[in-house]
């Protein structure tokens, strides 16, 4: 202790003439104290929600290195030959972005060790997708006032905005109960499909309930669909949708069922999604019956019944998973400009499917709603949308929309692809659609190395837009006047 009340005059320069009351020693070593107390009261909670966005990267970057060094394997193989690496890398990533365009044979090409390699990765993408989009939503939520930090919580499903772990669980409950139950329901149809044979029934039931709750279009063999068959199609069909409503709102729908609420009861963000999600599916059902009626490509058969089981199909598909691909190349430029533009919107939030999200094309369109009628205010449901979410929304509209079209002339470059080919494709990689019009080639591999670029982005871009521009505004140190321009 007597050094800490030292008063020679080695310590007077130091202490500023204080060296009575506290040397430079006891002031440094009483600083780095509180410096540690600090570190230490930072929890793993806190340390895995101040970047959610680094680590979904770090996450899908060490996944995608792990699964394309699998697939190169002679073993992934069905002729056990080396696989080339722009097969591998674009299929890994096809994969691990729950996208699922197939550029060779996922049943003929890939062995059993290869397949399975394949179902697992589309597995880890999809849960890790809506675990990082739900971090984020965490991350994002802290920064907000107590009262909508909240109503993030109750979204999430959880009663702490710190409880990560109650996240993972409620994700991993609702894809294996999903899973689950698409699984024993394929069963029977998938059965009598194989002839008897129960081995090869199982692998394709669960390769099938994987594929489709994750939004993912690759298939355990070419048969794709099955959707002739409503005892196969119409389980996938099913979990494909519920999919794509992303898990906030299954949670809240199951959560309000249990409790006997009715549907006034609902959050905003399930009553947008259901909604929106509703109308779009709708008008596609409308404009595959209405336009392409007579393509044989699509409606082989003239059964009305048939017609409507593929209707449906095309309808729900576009935006999540790209089974059944074989009828795409044969529809309109018409019906390819409208599928664009149904992937581009994509699913819902924290969903395994892709796109700019359901809710941000519903904002978007109540913001023009908004500025035609005259109105201050974005409302909906009796409810008034922050400027914040407003903001979010158009920002990530327009950063994707940029992305599509310089990934879609990037094609028509390197491919020599119509435009409506190449816009259709950079869509479909960009919102995980999984449909393709042949543009991406084993042939070639820059449209490869292009469209798995679109398929990373499109798979954690728009995660990290929103969490970047959701954090709190700084406050302006100077504000200038204020000078009207024209637009429009």
């Amino acid at each position: 202790m007597a050094n800490d009340f030292d008063e020679s005059s080695a310590n007077e320069e130091a202490s500023k003439g204080l060296s009575w009351w506290y040397s430079a020693d006891v002031l440094s070593r009483d600083k780095s104290d509180k410096t540690a107390k600090r570190i230490r009261r930072i929890s793993i909670t806190d340390r895995l929600l101040r970047h959610p966005g680094r680590l979904s990267m770090v996450y899908f970057g060490a996944l995608i290195i792990i699964v394309t060094g699998l697939l190169l394997l002679p073993i992934s193989t069905s002729d056990i030959i080396f696989t080339n690496f722009p097969i591998a890398f674009f299929t890994a990533v096809s994969a691990l972005s729950t996208c699922g365009i197939p550029v060779v044979n996922t049943g003929e090409y890939w062995s059993m060790f290869g397949q399975v390699v394949v179902l697992f990765s589309i597995q880890f993408g999809g849960l890790g997708v809506m675990t990082f989009a739900s971090m984020v939503a965490l991350g994002v939520s802290r920064r907000l006032k107590v009262s909508q930090r909240m109503l993030t919580a109750n979204e999430l499903g959880t009663t702490k905005l710190s409880e990560v772990k109650g996240v993972l669980t409620v994700v991993l409950g609702t894809s294996i109960i999903a899973e689950v139950l698409t699984f024993v329901l394929l069963l029977p149809d998938l059965f009598r499909v194989n002839h008897g044979n129960m081995g090869r029934t199982l692998w394709q039931a669960l390769f099938y309930a994987v594929s489709a709750y994750n939004n993912t279009g690759f298939t355990p063999d070419a048969t794709g669909l099955h959707v002739n068959r409503w005892g196969v199609g119409l389980p996938i069909l099913i979990s494909a949708f519920i999919g794509t409503l992303g898990f906030p709102v299954v949670l809240n729908l199951v959560q309000c069922a249990r409790r006997r609420l009715s549907p006034k009861r609902w959050t905003l963000h399930t009553k947008l999604t259901l909604v929106t999600t509703a109308v779009l599916v709708a008008t596609s059902l409308a404009w595959f019956l209405l336009v392409e009626w007579s393509n044989t490509g699509l409606f082989p058969a003239d059964d009305p019944g048939m017609k409507m089981r593929r209707a449906m199909s095309a309808a729900v598909m576009p935006r999540s998973a790209g089974f059944d691909i074989s009828w795409v190349p044969e529809v309109t430029n018409e019906t390819k400009v409208f599928m664009s533009i149904l992937m581009f919107i994509g699913a819902g939030s924290s969903s395994t499917a892709g796109g700019i999200r359901v809710t941000t094309f519903a904002v978007i369109l109540l913001i023009c709603r908004a500025a035609f009628t005259g109105h201050r205010d974005v409302t909906v449901f009796r409810r008034r949308i922050p400027r914040r979410i407003q903001m979010t929304a158009v920002s990530v509209t327009t950063a994707c929309f940029a992305l599509v079209m310089v990934g879609a002339m990037m094609l028509m470059f390197t491919t020599g692809c119509a435009f409506v080919d190449a816009v259709f494709e950079a869509c479909s990689a960009f919102s995980l659609g999984g449909y393709s019009v042949g543009v991406a080639s084993a042939g070639n591999p820059a449209s490869l190395f292009i469209l798995s670029a679109e398929m990373i982005v499109g798979r954690l871009g728009p995660l990290t837009i929103a969490y970047s521009i959701s954090r709190p505004m700084a406050p302006e140190p100077i504000r200038y006047p204020q000078e009207n321009i024209i637009v429009g």
